[in-house]
């Protein structure tokens, strides 16, 4: 559980570092921010990427994601409590699944339809999601304290 802890924390720093390049102006996978928004948000009619408090808003809620898994091992000190650390990342997990899920639905892909987004969610972004909630659930399930 300790490489599945350290690889979930590392995908989502990963993550969050692109969210931070995001909310600085960064436009890849673009060419500008409007293709970057095209690849990247997918909803009908935004041409533009989010306004740099919407990324780094995000970013910080991957970045205490990503210290979940480290802390649910007793990698750091934490003041939490060790069912609460394994509830909570219950509750992360969920939330990716339920990303992940959403992104093959008709719903989902009626309400992102742009392109190059909904391949690239498709093919990557929501299997992505997927993993990580699995991760997570997995992780809450065999460190919950018995």
């Amino acid at each position: 559980m300790i490489l599945l802890a350290f690889v979930l924390s590392f995908v989502l720093l990963l993550i969050t570092a692109l969210h931070v390049y995001w909310g600085i102006g960064g436009v890849w996978p673009g060419r500008d921010a409007a293709s970057c928004a095209h690849a990247v948000v997918g909803f009908r009619g935004v041409n533009e990427m989010p306004t740099p408090f919407a990324s780094f808003a995000v970013a910080a809620c991957l970045g205490l994601a990503t210290l979940w898994p480290l802390a649910l091992i007793g990698f750091f000190a934490s003041s939490f409590p060790k069912q609460g650390l394994a509830a909570t990342a219950m509750l992360i997990g969920l939330v990716f699944l339920g990303r992940g899920i959403a992104g093959f639905t008709p719903w989902w892909r009626r309400l992102a339809p742009q392109q190059p987004f909904a391949r690239l969610d498709s093919s990557f972004y929501s299997p992505l999601c997927l993993l990580i909630g699995l991760g997570f659930a997995v992780l809450a399930i065999t460190e919950f304290p018995t």
